[in-house]
């Protein structure tokens, strides 16, 4: 903690950080995200009110998001395994791109100005979120194209997550809709590329944070805070199945209508703060 912070300030934080794992894990087993989308904007406005750096606050909270969404992805990725629901000829196509993606987002977080991640979240947050809001049922525009150009998709996806801290279920969601995936489908492969984001994800933005370690907030390591991640993974890896089970029994439509209206709003919080 930074100095003169005081347990009194720190208990409410806490708390709105308990709950948003419990949010995150619900959103990951349900959308196919890790609940990047949720745990991006709450991280930021902690690590603001504990006066973290601006210049390292939003790779700290990317990179600390990452880290989170971990477990979540995991256990959402064997729950919708288990179902039989994962596309694992796409998850396999993928891996390779994606992670190179992941690295090269990774590698850029060393050195990039915090406006640029601030700008990518706010751009695909808030498309997403129209798009949730649209609730189009059916996303089928064109057939899956040739093996270069969806491993090209794929790299794109992986840089984009990295820079955004998510799972990339928001992009590999709708991108695999289009290519006329089933949502259900598209959900669970999603939490399954999740994991091949999250891991390599987090082990670079450890190492890109090393040499601000000065300017990080104690028990940092790298870009990456541990007391967030104490706090946030194990209700987000708890309740991950849950949120996976759901996905195959409810109707969905009210939930995209509040997430859609959520990454909206936290999208504009990135666009008023660049201003």
């Amino acid at each position: 903690m930074t100095a003169g912070f005081s347990v009194e300030q720190f208990l409410p934080l806490a708390i709105a950080l308990l709950l948003a794992g419990g949010v995150t894990g619900i959103l990951a087993g349900l959308f196919g995200v890790g609940g990047g989308a949720i745990i991006v904007p709450i991280l930021y406005q902690t690590f603001t009110l504990l006066g973290v750096a601006d210049e390292v606050r939003m790779p700290l909270t990317i990179g600390t998001s990452l880290a989170i969404i971990i477990p979540t992805s995991v256990r959402s990725y064997f729950t919708h395994r288990a179902k039989g629901a994962v596309d694992m000829r796409i998850v396999r196509l993928w891996a390779l791109p994606i992670f190179l993606g992941v690295a090269a987002g990774s590698a850029l977080a060393s050195f990039a100005p915090g406006w640029l991640f601030k700008i990518v979240f706010a751009a695909i947050a808030g498309g997403n979120g129209i798009a949730l809001l649209i609730g189009r049922k059916d996303w089928h525009i064109a057939n899956e194209p040739a093996a270069f150009p969806m491993r090209a998709i794929g790299f794109v996806i992986g840089l984009l997550s990295s820079l955004m801290g998510i799972s990339g279920g928001m992009l590999s969601n709708i991108t695999l809709m289009i290519f006329g995936r089933t949502i259900h489908q598209a959900v669970a492969t999603s939490a399954g590329l999740g994991i091949i984001i999250a891991i390599p994800g987090t082990v670079g933005y450890m190492l890109a944070g090393l040499p601000k370690m000065s300017l990080l907030p104690p028990l940092s390591f790298g870009f990456v805070s541990l007391i967030g991640f104490a706090l946030l993974a194990p209700l987000g890896m708890l309740l991950a199945p849950a949120g996976a089970r759901l996905a195959h029994a409810i109707s969905r439509r009210r939930l995209e209508i509040a997430f859609g209206c959520y990454l909206l709003l936290m999208a504009g919080r990135f666009v008023v703060n660049l201003l």
